[in-house]
């Protein structure tokens, strides 16, 4: 079995997304389908594209943004929330180069510390993704 299957021999959901941090705080995003629920911008690269390549594309159709100096933060292992699947995540660290704002089929866009009390966050970020930038200092306490 190699690593990009899952314990039932299906292959999980292939995500890349950014953690975007400005002044402690983390950008998160939320869909039109399910706008209580925020995770971070991204997607599902198309066939034949590169992860950097995807992420570069998904951040210029939702929040018309361009990614500076992505770097590699992790591959998170979760269930995705929305569809519910098992998921792998690989997470760039990044700038970007302009104010986001939300389009495609974003609802809602946010700066957030992770510990707001009116905030669902999708459980790969609450449960890896926050983690891991508060343990590097990144995020705001």
């Amino acid at each position: 079995m190699n690593q990009q299957s899952m314990a039932d021999g299906s292959a999980p959901l292939i995500v890349v997304a950014a953690a975007v941090v400005q002044e402690g705080r983390l950008l998160v995003v939320s869909k039109q389908a399910a706008p209580e629920v925020f995770y971070l911008p991204g997607g599902k690269p198309d066939a034949g594209e590169s992860a950097l390549e995807a992420l570069a594309r998904e951040l210029d159709e939702e929040l018309g943004v361009a990614p500076v100096e992505p770097a590699f933060l992790a591959d998170v292992d979760a269930v995705a929330a929305l569809e519910r699947v098992p998921m792998r995540m690989t997470v760039f660290e990044a700038r970007i180069d302009r104010a986001p704002a939300p389009a495609a089929e974003l609802a809602h866009l946010r700066w957030v510390s992770g510990d707001e009390d009116d905030l669902l966050l999708a459980p790969a970020v609450r449960d890896h993704v926050v983690p891991m930038l508060r343990r590097r200092g990144a995020l705001a306490a």
